[in-house]
C-alpha cells in the first residue's frame, strides 16, 4: 500500500473489544458523529456525557470516516452491532480480516498488550498502517516483535492520550518557573497492566529519554512505582483499582504545581487527528523510540512486582 495516503478520502475500520474499554464507542463517533438515542445505551456511561457537552462542529475529521467495526474477544458481534448503530458505521463484520481490501488503515481499540501482536499480525503482515491502543505490549518479546516490524517499514503509531491532556501540554514546553524539575507524582485508576502507561506517558515528554530504572513496591490492586531519570529527577506512580485520578505533582528547585486532568473529549480527538495527519503526512507525531522506552517502564514494573520489588534497569530489557 502507498504511504502516506495523502487527501484522499480515508476508509478506516475499527477493532474492539476488551472488558472495560469503551473506545470503540468515542473514538468511532469522533470520526463519524453519532445518534444519541442509541449512545445514550453505551455501557460506559462517562462517553455520552463527554459526547455532549461537545458542540456538533467539533465532531469529524475531515476526510476520514469510521466505514467498518469488528469485535472480538468481548461480546462480539452484539456488541459491534450496538456500537455501529451509535457511532454511524455503515458495516459490522465477523473477522477482522475482512477488513483486508475495504479499508485504508485500522484502529486497534482494545487495551490489552499481551493480545496485540495477534491482533495487529495479519494488518502489519498486508501493509496497512495502524493506530494502536495503549500499551502497545505488555511483554519483552511482544516488543521486541512490534521493533522488528518497525525496523522492516510496518507503519504503526502508539500512544496514551494522556500525552495530550489540555492541561499538561503546557508545562512539556514551559515550566520556567518550577527551576529544575526534582520529583514527579503521576496518579492514575485501575491497574498497571492496562492503566500504568497512562500514568507513564503523562510525565514522560517533562522529562523526554534517560530513564534508568523502575521499581514496583505495589500489588495488582494497588500499584506503587519508583522511576529514575538520568537528570536526577524521581518519578512515582500511584493508582489502584477504585481509585480516582488526580492528574500530577510537579515539585522542582523554584515552584511546584499540581495539574488535574479533565477534558478526555480535547486529548482523545487530538490523537484521533495526529493519527489521521500521520496518515496523509508520514509525519509522526513523536519518535518510535519515545514509545519503545515507556514500553521498557511497563514491562520493567511489571517484572519489578513479579520479583519482589526489585529494582529493574531499563537497560535489562533486550530489544
Amino acid at each position: 500500500m502507498r504511504f502516506p495516503l495523502g487527501d484522499k478520502e480515508l476508509r478506516i475500520g475499527i477493532l474492539g473489544m476488551t472488558e472495560g474499554n469503551g473506545h470503540p464507542y468515542s473514538w468511532s463517533a469522533m470520526f463519524n458523529g453519532y445518534d444519541p438515542e442509541e449512545m445514550a445505551k453505551c455501557p460506559y456511561p462517562v462517553i455520552p456525557v463527554y459526547l455532549g457537552k461537545q458542540p456538533k462542529d467539533t465532531l469529524g475529521i475531515p476526510g476520514a470516516k469510521i466505514t467498518c467495526i469488528c469485535c472480538t474477544g468481548w461480546q462480539e458481534r452484539d456488541e459491534a452491532e450496538r456500537i455501529a448503530k451509535a457511532a454511524l458505521i455503515p458495516e459490522v463484520l465477523d473477522r477482522p480480516e475482512e477488513m483486508i481490501g475495504k479499508v485504508d488503515a485500522v484502529i486497534v481499540a482494545t487495551d490489552d498488550g499481551n493480545e496485540h501482536v495477534d491482533r495487529c499480525r495479519p494488518f502489519i503482515e498486508a501493509g496497512i498502517p495502524m493506530f494502536i491502543d495503549k500499551p502497545l505490549v505488555n511483554k519483552e518479546e511482544d516488543l521486541r516483535t512490534f521493533v522488528e516490524w518497525h525496523k522492516a517499514g510496518a507503519k504503526f503509531i502508539t500512544s496514551s492520550s494522556m500525552r495530550y491532556c489540555k492541561e499538561f501540554e503546557p508545562y512539556y514546553k514551559n515550566r520556567y518557573e518550577l527551576g529544575e524539575l526534582m520529583y514527579v507524582c503521576s496518579t492514575m485508576a485501575k491497574k498497571y497492566e492496562t492503566y500504568g502507561i497512562h500514568a507513564l506517558e503523562a510525565m514522560y515528554p517533562l522529562l523526554g529519554p534517560g530513564f534508568v530504572s523502575v521499581r514496583n513496591t505495589g500489588t495488582y490492586e494497588r500499584t506503587v512505582v519508583h522511576i529514575k531519570h538520568e537528570s536526577g529527577c524521581n518519578v512515582n506512580v500511584i493508582q489502584g483499582i477504585g481509585m480516582v485520578p488526580h492528574g500530577m505533582m510537579l515539585l522542582g528547585s523554584a515552584g511546584a504545581i499540581t495539574l488535574t486532568a479533565g477534558d478526555s473529549y480535547y486529548a482523545f480527538k487530538k490523537q484521533l487527528d495526529l493519527f489521521v495527519h500521520w496518515l496523509r503526512t508520514g509525519e509522526e507525531p513523536f519518535p518510535f523510540a519515545e514509545s519503545v522506552e515507556l514500553m521498557k517502564l511497563v514491562i520493567g514494573g511489571l517484572k519489578s512486582r513479579e520479583e519482589g520489588g526489585r529494582e529493574v534497569f531499563l537497560s535489562e530489557i533486550d530489544v
